[in-house]
């Protein structure tokens, strides 16, 4: 007893006072950021990049699986920062282009819904579907309601039945197996209701994109609400897009 009452104390205190104003460890590859325009960097980079994320001297957030081999052979034209604020609700706003008249790159777009805030903005409970994850974005989406993230305080919950349900997160890049699980899990969250992506796989495919295994039709036919990449996605990215969403951030 004595034993485990000293452990505890030895933790300390672990929670995160405020996930949307925390900081994070300067080694994570979070938002990543153009330095400069170079033809022949982002031509050689593409050919490294495993997703394609790299095309037309843009990088595509919704594919980037944060690898880190652009920035690691061409510094001077990449950059990833440590900033988990990635998310948007706009796809087109993933893909991150040079602003010369600027001097520095775009960023992702992530606006309040102001339907879903006025509904949603006390209590959300999303019900998720891994559809052919990895099981990397499902651990990382079941970490926001641990101890340390703690998303629950904002009344934001994932359940166990898309009956109780608001939303529909998806994390994996959708396979021909899970593409009828997916659409009657949808079909059973009733309105009105909203749809989340997290994590490249959901978002574009990843590094299946390409493959025969994967059905993805059933975006063709629902608007995503929020887009969340990461390869995973990390807590703190996934808390504060879902709070952006509905205009608490």
């Amino acid at each position: 007893m004595f034993e485990l009452i000293k452990a505890r104390l030895g933790h300390g205190y672990q929670a995160i006072p405020n996930p949307l104003k925390a900081s994070i460890h300067p080694s994570f590859p979070g938002l990543p950021r153009i330095l400069r325009a170079s033809e022949s960097d982002f031509l050689l980079a593409s050919r490294l990049c495993p997703t394609q994320a790299l095309k037309d001297n843009c990088l595509d957030l919704g594919k980037c699986n944060f690898c880190g081999a652009c920035q690691r052979e061409f510094p001077e034209t990449f950059c990833f920062d440590p900033d988990f604020r990635m998310a948007a609700t706009d796809r087109d706003s993933l893909v991150i282009r040079w602003l010369p008249d600027q001097g520095c790159s775009s960023k992702p777009v992530l606006k309040k819904n102001p339907e879903l805030a006025k509904l949603f903005g006390r209590s959300f409970a999303l019900r998720n579907v891994s559809a052919a994850g990895c099981n990397a974005c499902e651990l990382e989406l079941g970490a926001s309601s641990n101890v340390n993230f703690d998303m629950g305080r904002y009344g934001l919950e994932v359940v166990a039945s898309p009956r109780h349900a608001d939303a529909l997160i998806i994390t994996g890049p959708i396979s021909h197996n899970m593409a009828y699980a997916l659409r009657e899990t949808w079909e059973a969250i009733p309105e009105p209701k909203a749809l989340i992506l997290c994590g490249c796989c959901a978002i574009s495919g990843g590094v299946f994109a390409e493959g025969g295994a994967l059905d993805r039709s059933f975006l063709e036919c629902v608007q995503p609400a929020l887009y969340i990449p990461g390869c995973p996605a990390h807590p703190l990215s996934i808390i504060h897009g879902l709070m952006s969403l509905l205009g608490r951030a």
